[in-house]
């Protein structure tokens, strides 16, 4: 059975550009037939707060989202908070290390700054990494002292199919070696989701498009390991006028702003139906009544702007 799964991260109350991805990561699901799974990626303490993740069930709720396995219904494939998975990833660190996957980086802030002129890698990290460290070993006075881990990319190129975009090709060393575990030992992304979708069976990956650039490192991360791979599809991000991730600076876009503003969830989830190119018209419709319409080859594949125009038609009579 296939088996796919929406992971929010807890650190604010959901906005809909995170409901666009939800929705439609739920309708493929549905449409498929498969299991959907709600994962919680409240790995990093720092930023995640409990009663985010309470309000962020309560928001998908009420846009007519349910799931098969999540935090608060269980599933034979939890605990379904990243919080809870640490032994996990400290297993597949043991394994990496153990096959010379990983090397040691104990490059200062200062010292990554000074790279700031180099080739980007992925989008949201800046600069790719050099290598600056790419020939050391994990020595006795490097272990007992504050270093991070990096992954060695292999010196290849990697394809894959998206289900919205296409084929991808990525040149050898895309990004740079990234860090799978951080010198305050908080392990990254991209080793632990991973990890996760490895360990919970997950056969789809339907999610952002500013992830796309990830699914290399979690592709080689995967194929290291002897993990399956999932099947990803990449879906365009909702923007505000300015082409930047939707913020506060947008206005109320939140769906704890729009409830207490009288939108309806039927309301909502029929636009985000209509912008993600489900619908010819931007109609009240629950979720379950979109999912005889979802297919990945309707998809629009350009980024959704929320303007003026967008706004009004969620407050349509």
């Amino acid at each position: 059975m296939r088996r796919g799964r929406y992971a929010p991260s807890p650190s604010g109350h959901l906005h809909i550009g995170n409901a666009f991805t939800a929705l439609l990561a739920w309708l493929h699901m549905r449409k498929a037939g498969g299991r959907f799974v709600l994962r919680i990626e409240d790995i990093d303490r720092d930023r995640c707060r409990p009663e985010y993740e309470e309000a962020l069930l309560d928001d998908l709720r009420w846009l007519g989202l349910d799931w098969d396995e999540g935090p608060d219904v269980g599933g034979p494939y939890g605990p379904y908070r990243q919080s809870e998975r640490i032994g996990l990833y400290e297993d597949a660190l043991g394994r990496l290390l153990k096959d010379g996957r990983l090397y040691p980086c104990t490059c200062t802030r200062a010292q990554l700054k000074a790279i700031a002129s180099a080739p980007h890698g992925l989008a949201s990290e800046g600069p790719a990494y050099p290598g600056f460290c790419r020939g050391r070993r994990l020595t006795p006075d490097i272990a007992q002292s504050r270093h991070a881990l990096r992954f060695r990319l292999p010196d290849e190129p990697l394809s894959f199919r998206d289900g919205v975009f296409g084929g991808q090709t990525f040149p050898p060393g895309a990004g740079g070696d990234f860090i799978v575990k951080r010198s305050d030992g908080l392990f990254g992304y991209q080793l632990a989701v991973a990890v996760d979708d490895a360990a919970m069976g997950i056969t789809d990956v339907l999610r952002g498009e500013d992830l796309l650039d990830s699914t290399p490192r979690q592709i080689f991360l995967l194929r290291a390991l002897g993990l399956p791979v999932p099947q990803y599809a990449h879906v365009p991000l909702i923007v505000g006028e300015d082409g930047k991730r939707l913020a506060k600076r947008h206005g109320a876009v939140t769906l704890r702003e729009l409830r207490n503003m009288g939108v309806s969830a039927r309301r909502l989830a029929g636009c985000l139906a209509h912008w993600a190119g489900l619908l010819d018209r931007p109609e009240p419709a629950a979720p379950r009544e979109l999912v005889p319409l979802f297919s990945l080859s309707v998809l629009r594949k350009t980024p959704v702007v929320f303007d003026e125009a967008k706004r009004r038609q969620l407050f349509a009579p």
